[in-house]
């Protein structure tokens, strides 16, 4: 392919004006009048269907009646009671797909309740104003270890400590909040507001955080076991799904996760390099995100391509609209076969078309497109690096490479809880591993008060 020109990678391919202006807030918030009439909107249905569909059961008709009665920290009570990271949970639940598709306005002649940005109104001012609406309970002498720092390892630290346990965040990562602050599209929380939750959350007390140690590195499951009465493991899932192609490692491939991390740690966005024609493998949210944030950085080409149908796709059609709308092509049925190289660049994918056979197994149709890129995002899903987290493994049940829990979360071990990302069956949601913290540490003080 020596014929074809070098890709073309650099910064600053828009201003830094408008660089802002597309990292602006995705969905920004209502004001009063607007927070009243959308609250006026909902029929505080007796058996709440959207409450039904939340994973973390807010009282959602009534934290909507406390903002229709201007009770706003009655309100946020309601909320953060049931889900302490509400507030990020407001900004990127998809809530299209939970409480507002339940939502009874939901109908062809209407549009439902604004759910999750009534939500924000009534939380953001007690994140912003540090208004403290929990208190601990007496001490109890006990102690609790929690790998991660993440929605589940931070939920479930704050309702530990609520409940007058000592807890102790062990973080592999130098900041806490976990995708929340590293894998969240800058645009769905911006002014630092991963920082401003986390900050909330251990402002209760009795949370002493460690950054910077890894479960396997600085101790193993079995060292926390002895030192701790109780564990929680929250730790994600470390690894990137590789292609399974030759020179997969080469320049201009990348794992979305990572660039999606250094964007959001960004002091200035406009200096980071962008492709002019970027192509991400994937249809789940990293995809999507990846993919969005590569088109407002000033990519002129971005293409997602997913190797089954759009109904088949991780990513909700809302979100799969929303790409599409920011200039994001999508194709389906496109299964990378080869990178194509430019010397030692990537320059772009063969692609094999696939199809459903008669059984609904995916199979090659042996027709091939190739298309060109200056950058290929892999963002095919993550995995647990089990290999880097020591004995861990070796003494847990694991099922489908994830650990095996109950409903409350707890694991084979007598003493050892888990949630978020690296269980089975996971949702990969924020609320979801909010709501596994928040189970776990209520089991958890069962036991430890036995």
């Amino acid at each position: 392919m020596t014929d074809k020109p070098q890709a073309d990678i650099a910064a600053k391919r828009l201003s830094d004006l408008d660089i802002e202006a597309n990292f602006s807030d995705m969905h920004p918030p209502l004001v009063r009048a607007e927070a009243l009439v959308e609250a006026d909107r909902c029929y505080f249905c007796f058996d709440a269907p959207c409450t039904i569909a939340c994973p973390t059961g807010i009282d959602i008709p009534g934290f909507i009646q406390g903002i229709r009665s201007e009770n706003i920290v009655g309100s946020a009570t309601t909320i953060l009671r049931e889900n302490i990271m509400g507030g990020m949970c407001a900004r990127v639940c998809p809530t299209e797909v939970l409480c507002e598709e339940a939502c009874v306005r939901n109908t062809l002649e209407e549009q439902p309740v604004r759910i999750g940005l009534l939500q924000r109104y009534a939380t953001d001012g007690v994140y912003e104003s540090k208004l403290q609406l929990f208190e601990r309970q007496a001490d109890t002498g006990k102690s609790v270890a929690i790998v991660g720092g993440g929605p589940a390892a931070l939920s479930c630290a704050h309702r530990l400590s609520t409940l007058g346990h000592q807890v102790t965040l062990l973080n592999a990562a130098e900041k806490l909040g976990g995708l929340n602050e590293y894998g969240i599209a800058a645009y769905k929380a911006t002014n630092n507001f991963a920082e401003t939750e986390v900050e909330y959350i251990l402002s209760i007390g009795g949370i002493e955080v460690r950054n910077g140690v890894s479960l396997g590195a600085d101790f193993s499951l079995q060292d926390l076991r002895r030192d701790y009465d109780a564990v929680f493991l929250g730790f994600g899932m470390g690894g990137v799904n590789e292609l399974g192609m030759d020179n997969d490692q080469i320049d201009g491939v990348a794992d979305a996760v990572d660039y999606i991390a250094e964007l959001r740690q960004a002091d200035k966005m406009s200096a980071l390099p962008v492709g002019r024609k970027v192509l991400v493998i994937g249809g789940g949210m990293t995809a999507i995100d990846i993919a969005v944030q590569s088109k407002r950085l000033g990519a002129e080409e971005v293409t997602i391509a997913y190797r089954r149908g759009q109904e088949h796709m991780g990513a909700s059609a809302h979100e799969q609209h929303f790409a599409q709308t920011s200039g994001v092509k999508i194709g389906h049925w496109l299964a990378p076969k080869q990178l194509l190289l430019d010397g030692n660049r990537v320059n772009g994918v063969e692609f094999e078309y696939t199809k459903m056979d008669d059984s609904g197994k995916l199979t090659g149709s042996g027709e091939t497109c190739m298309l060109e890129s200056d950058v290929v995002f892999k963002a095919i899903g993550q995995k647990v690096l089990w290999d880097e987290l020591g004995d861990t493994a070796d003494i847990l049940d694991i099922e489908g490479g994830r650990i095996s829990v109950d409903e409350n979360r707890k694991t084979s071990l007598s003493d050892v809880w888990a949630g978020g990302d690296c269980i089975s069956d996971g949702e990969d949601l924020t609320v979801s591993a909010v709501q596994d913290g928040k189970l776990a540490g209520m089991d958890m003080d069962r036991f430890l008060r036995q």
